[in-house]
Formats: structure tokens, sequence, C-alpha cells
């Protein structure tokens, strides 16, 4: 049986593939690892109207009933929010073992890109990506994002990596993965919750054209993914060395938790959550809500490419 098999595609999302009208796939890991509730459930509809507004058709992807869905009911994404970090936090190595067991998921980066190639979807709006951890010279923590972006032909709109990584290091393994990092009007690559990193990115790019134009040859290559990093707006902007107190910190919590692998980057998101009482968390939607615009203005201008 192929893997075309486990997949669930909702009916808009196949009858916009055979129409050749824009798609943005949207990850679920957000939603059930990366905030509370309800404030997940209110940013994963908002997320999604963001994205209609914007041209474009959301696709939500997650692991339910023993399928890779794509395209989510309103009653899909309130299950997810609910269950919160009772459900699985799927990547590539859990797939198989989740679909066997009929499991609840939410899919990381890494995963979406999977299941968004798989279902014919070329364009992928996050918040953050996953990366090289601090301190991974003795963990050996990278993220399978990492890996995924260099073989997965899927371009992720993200607000760079999670600022609570090690930049230098995520971005040699991106250089390293052969995997092209692009700055939507920046020549600094964001570091999440702060628009700058003090890290150059590869290219540059001004508008969704320019990047629908790049991905065409990119595609034509038949290479991997791109990165398009986009900063958070500047009005939900932190200062680097604002927000790196309360990194060191969530961090030395982690530590004296003994929290690593799969569960630190959750922690660590609801910690800063907790030391910066809430702010965080409002940025956080806030920069996502600004990749999903972008992310559908590059589905538009995508889709006008190959109409």
């Amino acid at each position: 049986m192929s893997a075309q098999a486990y997949l669930s595609i909702a009916p808009e999302i196949a009858a916009a593939r055979a129409a050749g009208r824009p798609i943005v796939a949207l990850e679920s890991t957000i939603i059930t690892h990366g905030m509370p509730y309800p404030q997940n459930l209110a940013m994963a509809r908002e997320v999604e109207t963001v994205v209609r507004d914007n041209g474009a058709v959301p696709a939500t992807i997650a692991i339910m009933d023993g399928k890779l869905k794509v395209g989510l009911s309103d009653a899909d994404l309130e299950t997810l929010a609910r269950e919160g970090h009772k459900a699985a936090k799927a990547s590539r190595r859990d797939m198989a073992a989740l679909l066997a067991n009929g499991a609840t998921a939410g899919t990381t980066v890494a995963t979406t890109m999977q299941i968004a190639a798989l279902a014919g979807i070329a364009i992928f709006a996050t918040g953050g990506i996953g990366g090289v951890h601090r301190g991974a010279e003795q963990s050996f923590d990278i993220s399978a994002d990492l890996e995924e972006l260099g073989r997965t032909p899927v371009a992720v709109i993200c607000a760079g990596a999670k600022s609570i990584l090690d930049i230098a290091k995520t971005l040699e393994v991106l250089e390293t993965n052969g995997v092209p990092v692009l700055g939507f009007g920046t020549d600094d690559f964001p570091a999440f919750w702060a628009r700058q990193s003090g890290y150059k990115v590869d290219h540059r790019v001004d508008s969704a054209a320019d990047v629908a134009r790049m991905l065409a040859i990119q595609a034509d290559l038949g290479m991997g993914g791109v990165l398009i990093a986009n900063p958070i707006p500047e009005a939900d902007a932190w200062e680097a060395s604002a927000i790196e107190d309360f990194i060191r910190q969530a961090l030395a919590d982690a530590e004296a938790q003994g929290i690593k692998g799969k569960a630190a980057t959750p922690f660590l998101l609801q910690r800063m959550f907790e030391l910066t009482g809430g702010k965080s968390l409002d940025s956080n939607i806030a920069l996502v809500k600004n990749n999903a615009r972008v992310a559908a203005d590059i589905a538009v201008a995508l889709a006008g490419r190959t109409a």
C-alpha cells in the first residue's frame, strides 16, 4: 500500500488542488504543544482566517483517526486544542506507530512538510523552525526539521528559528543540508521573538513574486525545501537583549528538571510564557499570523505562475 493510502484530504483542499488554487499548509504542534487552551484554538482559527483573507486555502495538518489529515474541520481543531500535551508530538520517526495505533497527534514542522508534500502542497507557514539546541555539542539535540528541509520540496515561511536555540549552529546545519535561507524584506536572520539575530540570510527577497520565481526554479531543479525567514512585526518584537535573560532562566529550569528531547521545546515555550507574564505568547500569535499572511501571498504568486 502506498503512502497516499494514509492521506485524508478534506474536500475543500482536494477541490483547490484540482483547480490549481493557492493552498497554505499549517502545522498542528503549535496547537497541541505550543500554546495553552483556549488561546491555541483562537489562534488556529485566526490563522486560517488570515490565509483565506489573503486569497489562499488553509490546510491545517494533523494525525487523527489513523490518517494523515490535510484540512481540518472546526471540530478537529477544537479536539486538538483541548487535547493539548495529551496528544502526541509527531516527528518523522513517530508516524508509522501513531498511524498504527490510531493516535491523535500534532505534526511538527518536519512531519507537516512530509504530509504537505504527499498532498501536493508547496507552501507551509509556521511560527519558528526547530534547530540546534544550545549545548548540542554535549546533547546532540538537533531538530529533525533541518534535515527535512534539505530533502522535502516544500517552502517553509517562518519567523526564523526559535530564540531558545543556537542560531549560529542552526544556520550551519541548514547550509550543510543545502537549504537556501531567504530573508523576506531583511538581510538579517530573525530569531522568533526578535527581528534580528546578528546572522545574515543567504539571499534577501522583497516581494512574494520574487519568492515565487525562486521557488519555481528550485522545483525545476528537483531540489529540496526552502526556508523563508519573515521577521516578527516591529510592534510585537522584543529586543534580543531583553528576551535573552528570560531564555537563560527557562533553559536553566529545563536543565534542573531534566527536560530533554522532544519535551524541551514545549517546556521552554511554556516557561517563557510564565516568565514574561504572557507577553511571549502575544508575540508568538502575532508572528504566526504575519507568517500566514506572507505565505498566502507567496502561494497566490506561485499559483499565478503555473495558471
